[in-house]
């Protein structure tokens, strides 16, 4: 059975939790920094909170990016995903679909839920 250690799982998340700053509601599933924060970006979060990697349910490593609960509305659309972004270094880091897409107007707060950003043990 192939294994792999939590320390090679860990330190690929610890990128997120130690150079993440910056979390962006996106129409489009950016692929570039760009993208995420600027061409699809309908608002956005900066000095957001992602936990140190822990445990994953039903095996692996995770990290959690913590609830947002006063994201700021820079355009108004439906953002279908979400991008997280290191802005010192303009690297986009992840990126993960919003499960329960709702339109966002300009000037407004948006909101999100907790969410876990993970690697599975392997099969």
């Amino acid at each position: 059975m192939a294994t792999i250690a939590d320390r090679v799982f860990d330190n690929g998340l610890t990128i997120l939790d130690t150079e993440a700053n910056r979390l962006d509601i996106c129409t489009t599933e950016p692929t570039t920094y760009t993208e995420a924060t600027s061409t699809y970006s309908l608002g956005n979060k900066t000095s957001i909170t992602i936990s140190a990697p822990a445990d994953r349910t039903g095996g692996g490593r995770k990290v959690t990016v913590s609830a947002i609960t006063d994201g700021t509305v820079t355009a108004t659309g439906t953002p279908n995903f979400y991008a997280i972004t290191d802005t010192v270094n303009s690297r986009l880091l992840a990126t993960g679909a919003i499960s329960n897409p709702q339109v966002v107007t300009n000037g407004n707060s948006f909101t999100t839920a907790a969410v876990d950003i993970g690697f599975p043990d392997p099969a």
